[in-house]
């Protein structure tokens, strides 16, 4: 477990969201350096209410529909309680770079100019930076409507929308079905109002990094990989790796961009190469407790620049520390068609810490740590016992009204947003 880079100074933090597994993490992280943590969150049974680090919870408006009452509630936060950081955890980063000037004198902020923001936060944008810099990525097409689409698909093909998180607008399309329905949901979706990518599909294992910035320098890198899946393309169980080839890829990439704050990527190792292929891009951190786990406080780090400190470079995590997410592998395993049985068989190894969680420590629900988290983690199994098909709809619930959708993007884009 990593120590504080803060040191003994405990601030007042305001959390964006309470909804993300990202959150969630990050809350975990604050409450332990004894930092005083408040949420805004348009749900009122987000994952953060149910943790004993938060000191208070604020119900706020959803940003996915309204962007503008969410920025006015958070204005209105700032200016009444006295507030030592703004941590965007997700992706209110894009609102809040929008209008960085107008936050930075209410509380400290890590964020870079909303230009780089957006070509981070732009599947097509970061594509096209990675072109720029020359750095790998698999074979990459970019169209504007279905029939160029049709002409560029070569099977098989990942196809995605420009925007989308918790692998949302993601299809993995390997014949003329499989395209024909990819084709319907993105004109259902109004996807081709804006870009869509065809990416050739790379035979390979993906793996994720996350990264603190100040401004352009690269301070702490951490990355893990995939060793079991939960549902909607999320870790069960992780293991942190060491990727010096990742690390100069991310330097080169933050610095480009003068990046200031957190970056996180995907990337995939081919199986029949030793290169690793970026894949996506978050401009922010991805679940840090793998990290925290791993010996480096990557949100202790995110702090300390957004009080305006310059932190020297941190040390590496270490490699092979194992983690998982309870409720990650219960969803996983109800989606892949799992019976109630093989649901109780789960919990039962979560619970002894049998194989394959032999070694591994909770990340999302610690609840040793925070009895409180064990209410959503009880609660996910008790649906899952009643009814294992609803998985896929109990992991959906996380892409909620915290969220931005092209909509609330085009409506901060515009000239006259306020």
């Amino acid at each position: 477990m990593a120590d504080s880079a803060l040191g003994p100074k405990l601030l007042r933090v305001l959390v964006s969201e309470g909804n993300s597994t990202s959150s969630r993490e990050a809350i975990t992280i604050l409450g332990l350096s004894g930092h005083i943590v408040e949420v805004c969150d348009p749900s009122r049974f987000c994952l953060a209410r149910f943790s004993r680090f938060v000191r208070t919870f604020h119900r706020c408006p959803g940003i996915r529909d309204d962007p503008a009452g969410y920025l006015r509630f958070v204005e209105s936060l700032l200016a009444a309680r006295p507030f030592d950081v703004l941590l965007p955890i997700h992706e209110q980063g894009f609102l809040f770079a929008r209008v960085r000037e107008r936050l930075e004198d209410r509380a400290g902020l890590a964020l870079p100019s909303f230009p780089s923001y957006r070509t981070a936060h732009s599947k097509a944008g970061f594509s096209r930076l990675l072109d720029q810099l020359g750095l790998p990525q698999p074979a990459t097409v970019i169209v504007k409507s279905a029939s160029e689409l049709r002409d560029a698909i070569r099977f098989p093909s990942v196809v995605k929308t420009s925007v989308g998180t918790a692998s949302r607008g993601i299809w993995l399309v390997r014949d003329d079905s499989e395209l024909n329905g990819a084709l319907r949901e993105l004109s259902v979706g109004g996807a081709f109002a804006d870009e869509v990518l065809v990416q050739e599909f790379v035979a390979g294992t993906t793996e994720k990094a996350q990264a603190v910035f100040c401004r352009g320098k690269l301070i702490g890198f951490h990355a893990y990989r995939q060793i079991a899946a939960g549902a909607g393309g999320g870790e069960a169980i992780k293991q942190s790796v060491s990727r010096p080839q990742v690390r100069t890829l991310l330097m080169t990439i933050g610095e480009k961009l003068v990046w200031h704050g957190a970056l996180s990527v995907d990337y995939v190792l081919p199986d029949d190469g030793v290169t690793p292929l970026l894949i996506d891009c978050n401009p922010r951190l991805v679940e840090p407790m793998s990290a925290y786990l791993a010996g480096l406080d990557l949100v202790g780090l995110l702090l300390r620049i957004s009080k305006g400190e310059t932190p020297a470079t941190a040390p590496e995590s270490r490699e092979g520390v194992r983690t998982h997410l309870s409720m990650q592998a219960l969803l996983g395993c109800a989606s892949r068609g799992g019976s109630r049985r093989d649901i109780i068989r789960e919990c039962g190894r979560l619970l002894t810490g049998a194989e394959p969680y032999a070694d591994s420590v909770e990340e999302l629900t610690p609840v040793r740590l925070d009895w409180i988290s064990a209410v959503p983690l009880v609660t996910t199994a008790i649906v899952l016992l009643a009814a294992p098909e609803w998985a896929v709809t109990l992991a959906k619930k996380g892409w909620g009204a915290h969220l931005l959708v092209p909509g609330s993007i085009r409506r901060i884009e515009s000239e006259h947003f306020r």
